[in-house]
């Protein structure tokens, strides 16, 4: 396009061209649209000049989250994997964990911690992660064992599911605040890894979306709970669903308030154990998988 092309196009053509469509602006042509005496047209130089501003700023961000990665791929490491869990707080459902191996070129906008994410976004990022991913898995760690093991140990489970069940092995693990024994990989926990690396971000993605769909799936197999909105977690609706209905086999009875929708006292669990103290079997390199999602 010629500068001159500039002043014979509308306003409207302007903004699809170059602020829909993102249509490339010679340094000429930038220059007519900020001189261009129509109102309409400077306005869509300053959406142009707004976006490459957002532009930067994002690949900032994401060069930042990539810290972790790109000094293990500097030294060596080919195959980074970030793994996460989802619902360890609702008092309803399983425990899912996903883990991910990412390109090294993978910069998807817009990725952070699940939690900071809306819905949409999350299934967006998500069905983007699975396409572009290496390779990608998930772990569940059932209600039972919730209540068998306790939540700690649950979601300790479910990680390493997740990391076992990735159909090409990884060479490091990058875990958001843990590190899960009997693995036979280097590994790196990383406190707040799902806001600090990218690589465990899109793993929380990828297990939140996942737990989502379960819990909207088994809303139709317990109705009245409203599971499909709350997904299990401890909110006004859920309490008063509980109060109404008692619990129902999602509810995790190891957690004090479907413990006192069911008239049980109060179990003392240490939920954080000594760092000596042995996993369960279920966490032992020998022991089974268990279901996979």
């Amino acid at each position: 396009m010629r500068p001159e092309d500039i002043a014979a196009l509308s306003v409207a053509e302007l903004h699809e061209r170059f602020v829909v469509r993102c249509c490339a602006l010679s340094a000429e042509c930038e220059a007519a649209l900020a001189n261009d005496p129509r109102a309409g047209a400077r306005a869509v130089y300053q959406a142009v000049l707004r976006r490459r501003r957002e532009n930067r700023c994002e690949g900032q961000r994401l060069r930042h989250l990539l810290r972790h990665e790109v000094k293990l791929w500097e030294s060596g490491v080919e195959l980074v994997a970030g793994v996460d869990e989802a619902g360890m707080a609702p008092l309803a459902g399983p425990v899912v964990a996903a883990a991910c191996i990412l390109p090294h070129d993978y910069r998807p906008r817009g990725i952070d911690d699940s939690k900071q994410l809306d819905a949409a976004e999350r299934q967006r990022l998500a069905a983007d992660i699975k396409r572009s991913a290496i390779s990608w898995s998930v772990g569940i760690a059932e209600v039972e064992e919730i209540d068998r093991l306790n939540i700690y140990w649950a979601g300790m489970l479910s990680l390493r599911r997740a990391v076992v069940a990735l159909p090409v092995r990884p060479e490091h693990l990058l875990v958001d605040a843990r590190r899960l024994r009997d693995l036979d990989i280097a590994q790196q926990a990383i406190i707040h890894g799902d806001a600090l690396s990218l690589t465990i971000a899109a793993a929380s993605i990828l297990a939140k979306t996942t737990r989502d769909r379960i819990m909207a799936e088994l809303d139709a197999e317990h109705p009245g709970y409203g599971f499909a909105r709350h997904k299990g977690y401890p909110t006004a609706e859920h309490f008063d669903a509980l109060k109404r209905l008692g619990a129902c086999a999602l509810h995790r009875r190891s957690f004090a308030p479907v413990r006192e929708a069911l008239g049980l006292g109060p179990l003392q669990v240490e939920l954080f154990p000594p760092p000596d103290e042995p996993p369960p079997p279920e966490l032992r390199a020998e022991a089974p998988l268990g279901r996979e999602g």
